[in-house]
C-alpha cells in the first residue's frame, strides 16, 4: 500500500510542485491550504509523512508541527523562505525531523521523503545498505569498507546505519540518542560525540562522509 503524504502549503503552486514529483513516486497525496485544515486532515487521514510550511494562515507551521508532534512519531519536513539557522533550529526543537529552505530542488525533496519514510519504517530496505565504498550487510551484520573488513561494536553499526538511511539529513544529537540508543536511554549528548569520534577512526578515509553540524548535530552525505 503507497505511503500517504500531507503538503501543507498556502502556495498552491508549490502544494502542486511537490505533489507531482511524489506522485511519480506512486505516493498518495493529501494537501491543506492552512494550519486548521492540516490538523483536520492530519487527525482525519493519518499520513505517513507530513510536509508542511511555516507561514501558513490561521495557524502557523510551526504551531502545526508542535501538536502533530504531541500526538505522533510521524516524519515532518519544514518548508519555509527564512533561511536563518535560528529558524531552522527553532524548527527542529518544535519536532520537525527535516527543513528545507525554499526555492528547493524537488528531487532533492522526493530523497528526503524517501530517507525519512525508510527510517519510520513505512519503506523498508532490504538486507544490504550501500553509500559509497560502505557496504553493510544487515543480516549478517558486517561492514565493509572497500576490500577492509571492519570491526565494530553494536551501537556503532547501528550508528552506521542510521546515517546511510538518513543520508543527506542534518541529524540532532537528540534525534541520534532516540532513533539509535531509544527514548529510555538516560545518556547525553556526549555519547553521540564519543561514538561518532570511534566510527569515524574505523572508517578512516569514509569517515568524512560524517560532517559536523556545529550546534545541532551531524550529516551523512557522500560526497567524491
Amino acid at each position: 500500500m503507497a505511503a500517504k503524504i500531507l503538503i501543507a502549503d498556502d502556495e498552491q503552486r508549490i502544494r502542486k510542485l511537490v505533489k507531482d514529483f511524489l506522485m511519480k513516486e506512486k505516493y498518495e497525496i493529501i494537501e491543506a491550504e492552512n494550519g486548521e485544515e492540516t490538523l483536520d486532515k492530519f487527525y482525519e487521514d493519518k499520513p505517513d509523512l507530513v510536509i508542511l510550511d511555516v507561514m501558513m494562515p490561521k495557524i502557523d507551521g510551526l504551531s502545526v508541527c508542535e501538536e502533530i508532534r504531541a500526538e505522533s512519531s510521524v516524519p515532518i519536513i519544514m518548508l519555509t523562505a527564512k533561511d536563518r539557522e535560528a529558524d531552522e533550529l527553532n524548527g527542529f526543537n518544535k519536532g520537525a525531523d527535516e527543513y528545507i529552505s525554499k526555492p528547493f530542488s524537488p528531487k532533492i525533496l522526493v530523497a528526503r521523503v524517501n530517507a525519512l519514510l525508510r527510517r519510520s519504517n513505512v519503506i523498508t530496505d532490504g538486507g544490504v545498505l550501500e553509500a559509497g565504498n560502505i557496504v553493510v550487510d544487515i543480516t549478517a551484520h558486517t561492514v565493509k569498507v572497500g576490500s577492509d573488513n571492519l570491526d565494530l561494536s553494536v551501537k556503532e553499526f547501528e550508528l552506521l546505519c542510521f546515517f546511510i538511511n538518513n543520508e543527506g539529513i542534518a541529524l540532532s544529537r537528540e534525534k541520534i540518542l532516540d532513533n539509535v540508543w531509544d527514548y529510555d536511554y538516560f545518556g547525553d549528548a556526549r555519547t553521540v560525540d564519543t561514538h561518532v569520534k570511534k566510527l569515524r577512526a574505523k572508517l578512516k578515509d569514509s569517515g568524512k562522509y560524517i560532517q559536523t553540524i556545529w550546534g545541532m548535530g551531524y550529516k551523512f552525505e557522500v560526497k567524491e
